[in-house]
């Protein structure tokens, strides 16, 4: 089956040069813009592009004999996980046990002090080895029992054909769905760690399109494959994605200002800037993908009205792929291995990017207080 954005390859390049040339004609004499096309700007997007299409034949291949319920390995991967989070269990209880013993003697401080750093030091290797294999458990196990093919098995009974209402259903169907996998992807910060790829750039021009996640395997989505137990073909829902990701190319531009009347029901250009905007009113917003009435449904639209300033809240500085891949789930790994409970953790994985900096904020703020007491 062909895939139509493996395809469109060559109109991806030949439209980046086009847009490239008239970008740099326009900066020669109005002067430099953000969508200005930049070498290593540009380097890091298409590699992003191309581990995108290389990971979805790699992975599958890498993570089968994990998948709990189907893979010889899947009970010693959630073993591992168990174990983990119950030696971080005990750890936490032996460090707090520790901190509030009574210290009037020299003999017991010490003693308190070596079980408490003993404790810390097994909670900051497996808090997050617990954390990784859980998530890794969670992903693989909820995408083997939902996707397409497998979801097919009893929407098939309901086959609703390949005519005009299906494709219909499916291109609406895949955008309703993405757009709430989009939002969670802004919402929840496991979510954020694959999605962040795409935000990273300082730039905004064709080539941002490209720079898409390579660790899909992490996620756990809304899955599409409901459509398929709707009576969906997983052939109309893979056209319906690829048609998807399609239209989204071209709304990664700044040349294309307005398309007037259609504004109102379509994403574009300019609802795109605004995803992508780093400016206070412009974050988490304009989720949508083909339609943007599901951002003015569900209380997230913004339109554009002052200039975007494009990236993140607190950039990366790296034009390296695997920095740019990482980061985030480096972070989030770093917030769960400081941390002496399972509120924290869980939250630090699940809750938004914005929780995760006001609690880094409070702690700093503790950590005054807390040095002078131990």
């Amino acid at each position: 089956m062909l895939d139509l954005t493996v395809a469109s390859i060559p109109v991806y390049f030949g439209t980046m040069a086009a847009e490239q040339r008239y970008l740099a004609k326009r900066a020669a004499t109005h002067g430099p813009t953000p969508g200005d096309y930049m070498r290593d700007d540009t380097i890091t997007s298409l590699a992003m592009g191309v581990g995108s299409l290389i990971a979805p034949l790699v992975t599958p291949k890498l993570v089968k004999h994990i998948i709990p319920g189907k893979g010889k390995y899947g009970k010693a991967l959630l073993g591992f996980t168990a174990a983990a989070a119950v030696a971080t269990t005990v750890a936490d209880r032996v460090a707090a046990k520790a901190q509030s013993a009574d210290v009037s003697e020299t003999a017991s401080t010490e003693k308190r002090r070596r079980r408490s750093r003993l404790a810390e030091r097994v909670r900051r290797v497996a808090a997050p080895a617990a954390v990784a294999t859980g998530t890794l458990a969670t992903a693989t196990f909820f995408a083997s029992r939902t996707n397409p093919d497998t979801m097919w098995e009893k929407g098939e009974a309901h086959d609703r054909g390949q005519g005009v209402a299906a494709w219909a259903a499916a291109i609406a169907g895949w955008d309703f769905i993405y757009y709430w996998n989009h939002r969670f992807m802004h919402e929840i910060r496991a979510m954020w760690a694959l999605h962040v790829v795409h935000h990273s750039s300082e730039r905004y021009n064709l080539s941002t399109a490209l720079r898409q996640p390579v660790a899909d395997v992490l996620g756990v989505w809304i899955p599409y494959g409901v459509l398929a137990r709707a009576g969906i073909s997983p052939y109309l829902i893979s056209q319906a994605r690829a048609i998807n990701l399609l239209y989204q190319y071209w709304i990664h531009t700044e040349t294309i200002r307005s398309l007037g009347p259609a504004e109102s029901v379509l994403n574009t250009a300019s609802h795109h800037r605004v995803h992508h905007g780093s400016n206070s009113q412009y974050l988490d917003r304009n989720h949508g993908s083909i339609l943007i009435v599901w951002d003015k449904l569900f209380g997230t639209f913004e339109p554009e009205d002052e200039p975007v300033v494009y990236g993140l809240t607190k950039n990366i500085e790296s034009f390296n792929p695997a920095v740019v891949a990482s980061h985030e789930y480096k972070d989030i790994l770093r917030d769960v291995a400081a941390s002496d409970n399972w509120v924290d953790r869980l939250s630090f994985v699940l809750r938004g990017p914005g929780w995760a900096y006001e609690r880094h904020r409070e702690r700093s703020e503790l950590e005054p207080v807390t040095a002078g007491i131990s």
